[in-house]
């Protein structure tokens, strides 16, 4: 059910008005819950490519004409997992990282994954809390204060 899900968010964004340069279409021939990689381009606010959570195999493009339009229009989403800089400066990218984007991961020049080392978990409607490294092991713990006088 994933699969036709993520399917209708991509036919409705084409519907008002993105465009398809791959993939597309999961009836491949591949058995199982496959859905092929797709790339949507024109995407544009209202869209469910724009909006919500894409969970498979589809990128879409959203146009921005500055650096402070592409912060603005990242941070815009009531979801922020992770996110990703790419640049050739990366002190710069990694200040950026740290004052501009609202995800509670940010990669340099790299894509959003976890690693066990590493704390990893959202901000707003993508969670709250850590999973992983010791800090995410202190999530399972039913900590008790005992003070006394």
């Amino acid at each position: 059910d994933l699969r036709d899900e993520l399917h209708e968010q991509v036919e409705a964004s084409i519907k008002a008005g993105a465009r398809c340069l791959v993939g597309g279409n999961p009836d491949t021939g591949k058995p199982g819950a496959f859905y092929p990689p797709t790339l949507l381009t024109g995407v544009l606010p209202g869209m469910p490519a724009y909006e919500e959570e894409l969970f498979g195999p589809v990128a879409a493009i959203i146009r921005v004409t500055s650096e402070d339009e592409a912060f603005r229009v990242a941070n815009s989403s009531p979801f922020g997992l992770g996110g990703a800089i790419f640049s050739r400066n990366s002190d710069r990218a990694r200040a950026l990282a740290v004052t501009h984007m609202d995800t509670g991961a940010c990669f340099i020049n790299d894509f959003v994954a976890s690693d066990p080392r590493l704390p990893f978990g959202g901000v707003k409607d993508s969670g709250y809390g850590r999973e992983l490294s010791d800090l995410g092991q202190l999530e399972f713990l039913n900590i008790k204060t005992v003070s006394i006088a």
